[in-house]
């Protein structure tokens, strides 16, 4: 296959992955994406980190087989707890969810008490601390809000509920007048207008994936590799969960006409090509 026109690989642990997928195909419109999403084995938040770098690698394993030119991990979960340790082994780039949320917060400026969500092993593992403090003399104060990952699913956007527990997840963070928070899972910008009002209209968001696609877009302009076929998204999934079509329709933004394919493969077997 041409270089230019190999395509993208792109895995999480289940379908959250598409919102990093949404923009990414914003970003570069013009690039064709592998999507895997281990859906079968889904949440990566709550395994040890053994088994969170055991699956990141099969996930890599199996984009690998489709020839792709990069490789988005769009798991925050495996980005913070894994990343580190499997991204020598490959010879192709592989972008986590740490390095971009670090860079969107350089971007803005003037930041000095950030917030950060997300599940209960990236939390733990401190990653975005760490990577933040090496770089910017900055309070962290950071939470897991598991909750938020059923609600964006169920669709609960605008449910007294979902208020509810956001009014509860976010407290510390709003005692605590932090400037930004950085929305550190997959499922987190399907809840952004939510955690908005929540939190207030002078609280910067944060979505590292728009800042992943921009460092992926870097990297091809740099290698001369920028596609220009039709671009469009084939999915790939370790099982397929109850109203699909509904959540991939909120989850890629109302993309699904980019969809070129839709595919339940026997989890790190050769797809059926």
């Amino acid at each position: 296959m041409d270089n230019l026109e190999r395509p993208i690989g792109i895995f999480d642990s289940g379908i959250g992955g598409l919102t990093v997928a949404r923009h990414i195909m914003e970003v570069l419109p013009d690039e064709k994406i592998i999507y895997f999403g281990d859906t079968a084995r889904v949440p990566y938040g709550n395994k040890s980190r053994e088994t969170i770098e055991r699956f990141a690698r099969e996930d890599i394993e199996f984009l690998l087989r489709f020839d792709v030119k990069a490789i988005v991990a769009a798991c925050f979960t495996v980005s913070s707890n894994a990343l580190e340790n499997i991204r020598e082994d490959y010879n192709i780039p592989i972008i986590g969810m740490i390095d971009p949320g670090v860079q969107e917060v350089l971007q803005a400026g003037n930041l000095r008490r950030i917030g950060v969500i997300g599940t209960t092993a990236t939390i733990e593992s401190k990653a975005y601390e760490n990577a933040l403090k090496k770089q910017l003399d900055v309070e962290i104060y950071a939470y897991s809000c598991p909750l938020f990952v059923p609600l964006a699913e169920e669709g609960w956007i605008e449910h007294p509920a979902t208020y509810m527990i956001a009014e509860e997840y976010l407290h510390p963070l709003k005692e605590n007048r932090v400037d930004a928070v950085i929305l550190g899972c997959t499922h987190y910008p399907i809840l952004k207008g939510v955690i908005q009002k929540v939190m207030g209209e002078d609280v910067l968001l944060l979505e590292p994936g728009l800042q992943a696609g921009m460092i992926l877009k870097d990297y091809l302009v740099e290698k001369d590799l920028l596609s220009s076929n039709n671009g469009g998204i084939e999915i790939y999934l370790s099982d397929i969960p109850r109203k699909f079509n509904e959540i991939i329709d909120r989850f890629l933004g109302g993309r699904r006409d980019r969809v070129l394919g839709i595919e339940k493969v026997r989890p790190f077997q050769s797809p059926c090509k």
